[in-house]
């Protein structure tokens, strides 16, 4: 109906501008949703956002201190390696120094119970060289003896006289021996 009493009157109608009666009721609800929304709804909203803020931020703070708290672990843990290490390190010394020395006393007892034996040997050598010099020299004379009463075809007595030229002539045999060597 407006609308043909404007085209009665001559007028235009412009589709992009609304009427005054529409623009003044629209404002009058936009002002009362702005006071509705700037009294009661963005107060709740604000309260929300800053209760988020300092939620965050508490999580913030509780994060940056669990890692401080890491980075101290972190760091007791990497001072208690080194320790431990170093500890471990001076055992592994300290047991190649023992063993090392263990060696050593090893070698040196071995040595000198090899030395002992072989001393040991060598008087025995000697007093079963010298044993077996006696008892060749006393068979050896009684050989020559009979020997000689064998060649000569006579029986000749073991007296003191023959027995000083047996040793006589294995004393020379040994000088002439020794001289040989």
């Amino acid at each position: 109906m407006l609308q043909s009493q404007l085209l009665a009157a001559g007028e235009t109608i412009n589709p992009l501008l609304p009427a005054l009666p529409d623009l003044v009721w629209s404002a009058v609800v936009f002002v009362v949703i702005l006071v509705f929304f700037w009294f009661r709804v963005l107060p709740n909203v604000k309260a929300l956002l800053d209760a988020r803020s300092a939620a965050i931020e508490g999580n913030i703070e509780k994060a940056s201190a669990a890692q401080q708290e890491a980075e101290a672990a972190l760091a007791t843990y990497t001072a208690q390696l080194a320790e431990a290490r170093a500890e471990a390190g001076s055992i592994r010394e300290a047991a190649r120094a023992d063993g090392s020395r263990i060696i050593a006393e090893q070698k040196e007892t071995a040595s000198s119970e090899a030395a002992r034996i072989v001393a040991a040997a060598e008087e025995q050598i000697k007093a079963n060289r010298q044993a077996v010099l006696v008892t060749l020299k006393g068979e050896v004379g009684t050989l020559a003896i009979d020997l000689a009463a064998t060649v000569l075809g006579e029986i000749l007595s073991e007296d003191a006289k023959s027995k000083a030229v047996v040793d006589r002539y294995l004393k020379d045999l040994e000088t002439s021996e020794k001289a040989a060597k």
